[in-house]
């Protein structure tokens, strides 16, 4: 059930109107938002329902245990047991088949021919995102931040509440757990941001992502040499392809979470509009990015040891980062990549230089802020070629292309002429979001002062989404 399919427009008011006609009953009303998770979640995959109940009970069984264990080793036992066989799920899923054929690949330039046993499964909707939920639940127990959940309800609402349950933000359990055991009331003003979150959210996937997505497949997918310019352009479409795609996703998700009265977290914040590659990290995925942080990257000792200490604990970070977006070296040398473009902060503890928003309270950034955003995008842009590949050949072959002859030639490729309006369109999106860049989101104010612009600019949003309707596409991170 897409975000922006016709049956979660069905979906969601039919779950809204039952959940605030209970409002008086916070129980009913959890189980209600449990009922409406698993169905949303079946209609992806009912044949993987089990594996999320049972990935719930177990951490909501283990938390309990540990909590009430007599002793720290039978903590500790407990705690184990939970991790592994959580990591165990989604190792077996997820990296089982990566893992084998790497190691036949290897025993093969030895001259050692196999003939390894793989899964034929597909990867079960959103496992990377509530293992995530779930261990960072149980880490936090076993490190005395948090008492276990005893209402096994509310603890399974925290884990599969439909609007992030396939693809984050990756909340913790001390942010959303208490807003599930809290009464909540109907905040009209909550509501309203909600819609317009949902609003742009829409836009951003079906009117930017999507068709980027047409012209970025068709340049990557192309059989046949392209030029150095075309490739970029595929590039450059690929780039706002993601962003908009899961920038997007979050956006619907966080609105559709305030229309029950659930705040999530904050998961983009105008990334591309960052002054170097550390600040475009505090700005992507920022529930995953803060997750790696808080969970592995802190334990590893964080930036209180030294300069070695630190380079090491980086690339550790972002390894893992890559690993976790899929079983394929194209991730890992992605996540490698960017962490080569951050180590120059880190070496010289310039990381945390630009903590502030872009060019505050000015309508324009000054000559050195343009330069070092066209830097950050363009190291991203680059980075993103290895993430969009379908192998390192593939990429290889891709960036070589690049610095060939016929970089500044004219692009060609199917669609060239139909591309100049989303290229149009994007380049509307970028000055919506830069006026937008002190916001939560980009139109959370637009117009806040004339209800004539303000209504206008909302059918004209509205307009565009019908008509870019006709071709829809998956969400990208639903593969992660």
């Amino acid at each position: 059930m897409l975000f922006s399919s016709i049956s979660f427009a069905i979906f969601l008011p039919i779950v809204f109107a039952f959940y605030w006609l209970v409002k008086k009953d916070l129980k009913i009303q959890n189980i209600v938002l449990l009922v409406a998770s698993y169905f949303f979640y079946s209609c992806w995959s009912y044949k993987f329902l089990f594996l999320l109940i049972f990935s719930t009970f177990l951490d909501y069984f283990t938390g309990i245990k540990m909590f009430d264990a007599g002793s720290p080793k039978s903590k500790k036992a407990w705690f184990l047991l939970s991790v592994l066989i959580n990591v165990g799920f989604l190792g077996v899923f997820k990296y089982y088949n990566f893992f084998v054929s790497s190691f036949a690949e290897g025993l093969s330039l030895l001259g050692i021919s196999t003939h390894p046993w793989t899964l034929n499964v597909i990867l079960p909707v959103g496992i990377s995102f509530y293992t995530f939920h779930g261990l960072s639940y149980v880490i936090d127990i076993y490190k005395n931040r948090i008492q276990p959940v005893r209402n096994f309800t509310d603890y399974a609402v925290f884990v599969s509440f439909f609007p992030l349950l396939v693809a984050g933000p990756i909340e913790r359990a001390t942010h959303l757990l208490p807003q599930i055991q809290q009464p909540r009331t109907f905040e009209y003003g909550q509501a309203i941001a909600g819609l317009r979150q949902i609003l742009w959210g829409l836009f951003k996937k079906i009117v930017i992502a999507d068709n980027c997505a047409e012209y970025a497949n068709t340049i990557f997918n192309s059989h046949i040499p392209v030029g150095g310019s075309t490739v970029v352009m595929g590039a450059i479409f690929f780039t706002f392809q993601i962003y908009c795609d899961f920038s997007g996703y979050s956006d619907i998700a966080q609105g559709t979470a305030r229309l029950f009265g659930i705040e999530l977290l904050r998961n983009f914040a105008f990334p591309y509009f960052s002054r170097d590659i550390a600040e475009f990290w505090r700005r992507w995925h920022i529930s995953l990015s803060s997750w790696f942080r808080d969970y592995l990257y802190i334990p590893l000792g964080g930036s209180k040891v030294g300069v070695w200490m630190k380079i090491r604990n980086t690339f550790i970070i972002f390894l893992v980062s890559g690993f976790w977006h899929g079983a394929n070296w194209t991730f890992i040398f992605w996540g490698l990549l960017n962490a080569i473009y951050i180590m120059p902060s880190i070496i010289f503890n310039t990381n945390r230089n630009y903590l502030g928003i872009v060019a505050q309270g000015r309508r324009l950034p000054s000559f050195k802020e343009v330069i070092q955003i066209s830097t950050t995008f363009a190291l991203t842009v680059f980075a993103w070629i290895f993430f969009r590949s379908e192998n390192l050949h593939q990429a290889f072959t891709y960036v070589h292309a690049i610095f060939s002859h016929s970089l500044l030639s004219v692009p060609y490729y199917n669609g060239r002429f139909s591309s100049i309006l989303v290229l149009l369109l994007v380049g509307i999106f970028l000055l919506v979001e830069w006026r937008g860049r002190e916001r939560e989101f980009a139109i959370a104010k637009i117009f806040s002062g004339n209800v004539f612009l303000r209504w206008t600019a909302y059918y004209l949003i509205v307009f565009a989404i019908i008509v870019s309707s006709g071709k829809p596409q998956a969400f990208i991170y639903f593969q992660f």
